[in-house]
C-alpha cells in the first residue's frame, strides 16, 4: 500500500489541532501569570541577571547541588524577595537569577554574600548582564515588526510565484509551525521557567524561512505534476507529489536537526534555547509542509474542482 497523505488527512489535522489548543491554554496561563504568553527573559523586561557557577576546583566547594533555600534567604535579606531564581546543570551547581536593575555596588555585596553562604564561584564561569526597561521595549518591538515583515514578505512571494491558494495554506503551514513552537515554549516556561529571549525571535523567523522552503519545494512538485497529467484527481497528484519529495524534505531536515542538537547539547547555555526552538520549529517544518500544506491544497482543489 502506497504512502497517502490525503486519505490521513483527518488524523493529521487532528494532531496538530491537539498540539495548537494544549499551546493556546499555556500561553493563556501564561498570561494570567506573567502577562504575556511566554515568560519573558531579560532581554524585553529589563533588569538585571546574574549567573554564578561553584568553583568545584577548591577542596568540598562542590559536594552537594546549590541550596536554593539559601539562595532565597541571602536574596530575602537584600531585598530582592521578588527575584526570579533557576539552578542549571545537572548537578545543578550554577544559579542564575534574575532580579531588578542593580547598581556594581549592589552585585558586588549580593555576590560576596552568596559565595559566603553557598560557595565559591568561578570567575570565568560568572556572568552578569543588565538590560534597562526602555531597551527591552524597543527589542520587543523590533522583533514582533521583524515577524511582521518576514510574514508579508513570504505571502507576496508566494503570490507572484504560485496561484493564490498555494500563497494561503503555505502560509497557513507556517502560522502552525510558530503557533506550535510558542505554545511548547509557553509550556516549557511554566512548568521548567525557560524565558524567551531576542535570540528566539531570530529562531521564529529562520524557523519560518525554512518552513516555506519545505513547502516550496512540494508545490513545485504539485503544480509540475499537474501540468504532465492535468486528468488525474488531484488526491492522486498531491499523494506522488509528496512521494517523491519524502526522502529530500526527510534527508534535509535529519542534516538540520543534527547540527541543531550538536548545538543544543554543546553550544553552551546561551544558545540552547535557541538551538531548542529551532529543533521544534524545524521538525514542525517539515511536518506541516507534508502532513498540512498538501493535504489543504488537495481538499480546496478538490471542493473547488479545479486543477
Amino acid at each position: 500500500m502506497k504512502f497517502s497523505v490525503t486519505q490521513q488527512k483527518p488524523l493529521w489535522w487532528s494532531l496538530s489541532f491537539t498540539l495548537i489548543l494544549v499551546g493556546l491554554i499555556a500561553m493563556f496561563v501564561s498570561w494570567q501569570q506573567f502577562g504575556v504568553p511566554l515568560k519573558p527573559g531579560l532581554d524585553f523586561i529589563g533588569g538585571t541577571r546574574l549567573q554564578f557557577e561553584l568553583d568545584c576546583t577548591q577542596p568540598s566547594n562542590c559536594e552537594k547541588p546549590i541550596d536554593l533555600t539559601q539562595v532565597r534567604s541571602v536574596l530575602a535579606e537584600l531585598n530582592l524577595a521578588d527575584s526570579s531564581i533557576q539552578l542549571l546543570g545537572t548537578q545543578q551547581q550554577a544559579i542564575s537569577i534574575r532580579t531588578k536593575p542593580l547598581n556594581v555596588d549592589q552585585r558586588s555585596k549580593l555576590q560576596t554574600v552568596l559565595s559566603q553562604k553557598i560557595g565559591a564561584f568561578t570567575a570565568q564561569k560568572t556572568q552578569i548582564d543588565t538590560v534597562g526597561p526602555t531597551v527591552g521595549r524597543e527589542l520587543f518591538t523590533s522583533g514582533l515588526l521583524s515577524l511582521l515583515v518576514a510574514f508579508t514578505g513570504i505571502g507576496v512571494y508566494l503570490s507572484l510565484r504560485f496561484h493564490s491558494d498555494y500563497a494561503v495554506f503555505a502560509i497557513i503551514a507556517l502560522f502552525h509551525d510558530i503557533v506550535i513552537t510558542l505554545g511548547i515554549f509557553s509550556i516549557l516556561g511554566l512548568v521548567l521557567g525557560i524565558e524567551v529571549d531576542s535570540l528566539f525571535v531570530v529562531a521564529l523567523l529562520t524557523i519560518a524561512g525554512f518552513s516555506v522552503t519545505d513547502t516550496v519545494v512540494i508545490y513545485d512538485r504539485i503544480r509540475e505534476n499537474i501540468n504532465l497529467h492535468p486528468a488525474k484527481p488531484i488526491d492522486e497528484l498531491v499523494d506522488e507529489s509528496v512521494r517523491q519529495s519524502l526522502t529530500r524534505s526527510l534527508n534535509t531536515v535529519f542534516t538540520v536537526l543534527l547540527t541543531m542538537f550538536s548545538l543544543f547539547l554543546f553550544g553552551g547555555e546561551t544558545l540552547k534555547n535557541f538551538a531548542l526552538a529551532l529543533i521544534i520549529g524545524f521538525t514542525m517544518g517539515a511536518y506541516s509542509s507534508i502532513f498540512i500544506a498538501s493535504p489543504l491544497l488537495a481538499w480546496w482543489r478538490g471542493l473547488a474542482k479545479v486543477k
